[in-house]
């Protein structure tokens, strides 16, 4: 079974809020055994034109735990502290 990411880049437009979302997405990715690999280091551009914010990327044992982890009722809460205070993009990636 192939391992599975799930990468973000997130604008955060409101610090204050966006800490009870950290708050929320750290307990979901406990109970949905998420590995953090990066959560918001130093970004540096090696080629392109991408400029991300907040680089986040958590590690599954398969692209079906990292599904359930994202329609979770953990993260469900954490989406809803994490609007109006952030803009996100992300994707699920499959890995080998």
């Amino acid at each position: 079974m192939a391992s599975a990411y799930v990468l973000a880049n997130v604008e955060v437009t409101d610090p204050q809020q966006y800490e009870q979302y950290k708050k929320l997405s750290t307990i979901a990715m406990q109970v949905h055994g998420a590995e953090v690999c990066v959560r918001g280091g130093a970004v540096h551009v090696l080629e392109g034109d991408w400029s991300p914010k907040r680089v986040v990327l958590l590690k599954f044992p398969s692209v079906e735990k990292a599904r359930a982890f994202y329609d979770s009722t953990e993260y469900e809460a954490a989406k809803q502290a994490r609007e109006g205070a952030a803009v996100m993009r992300m994707v699920l990636i499959e890995g080998v």
